[in-house]
């Protein structure tokens, strides 16, 4: 039987398939403001909040003018034409709803910001499954700095080795590992099995994790 008491989630690519959706509002942001990326450029960043992808990718800090500029038109881009079209990723109302059942605690750990946080939530139907949520809003560093996951740790008050993560990008896999905790990870969010090595385990979905539960870290 698991000794797990608690699940860490990312959202993005984790829990509501909108990953590409994030690069795509990124790149027309920059154009408006004529900066011309690569979307492969700015994809292969997404799952690290914009303090890190906004200076890799358009070469500018996200704390500059067009730094700032930039991240709001993302943001405006993002919730006009976007989110309303983005469905969850498959079973992933149902993991949450196992783990609810099994008495683990649910917490969130994510580079969006605070703002955004409960309509995606809302947007991959699992709103009322998360108790609490940890944000890019919350720290100084994203992902794939610890940050994020410390402060949900510090949110649950459960030990290490009691905590388990599940996301979607290497920037999880590297951000659970310095956090010291476990991490599941989901190929749902597009990467493949190398980039995601240091997973504890790799499954497609939440719906191919739920299938396998007993089997798994979980279970």
């Amino acid at each position: 039987m698991s000794n797990v008491r608690a699940v860490i989630l990312d959202l993005d690519g984790t829990l509501l398939c909108s990953n590409d959706a994030h690069a795509q509002a990124f790149l027309e942001a920059g154009r408006e403001m004529g900066v011309n990326v690569d979307f492969d450029a700015i994809r292969r960043l997404i799952g690290k909040g914009g303090d890190k992808l906004i200076p890799e990718a358009f070469g500018f800090s996200s704390e500059s003018e067009p730094g700032q500029r930039l991240s709001t038109r993302k943001k405006e881009i993002f919730m006009a034409r976007y989110l309303d079209q983005l469905a969850p990723t498959p079973g992933a109302r149902d993991l949450l709803l196992r783990l609810r059942d099994e008495g683990i605690r649910r917490v969130l750990a994510t580079s969006s910001g605070e703002s955004s946080v409960n309509r995606l939530l809302k947007q991959a139907g699992v709103e009322d499954l998360i108790e609490e949520a940890a944000s890019s809003s919350d720290v100084q560093a994203s992902k794939p700095d610890p940050d994020i996951v410390k402060v949900a740790m510090e949110k649950l008050g459960v030990p290490a080795e009691q905590v388990v993560m599940l996301g979607d990008t290497p920037y999880d896999v590297e951000a659970a590992a310095r956090a010291g905790i476990r991490l599941i990870a989901l190929r749902s969010g597009g990467w493949s099995d190398r980039e995601l090595r240091g997973a504890a385990a790799i499954y497609d979905d939440p719906a191919d994790l739920l299938e396998h539960y007993e089997a798994s870290l979980l279970g």
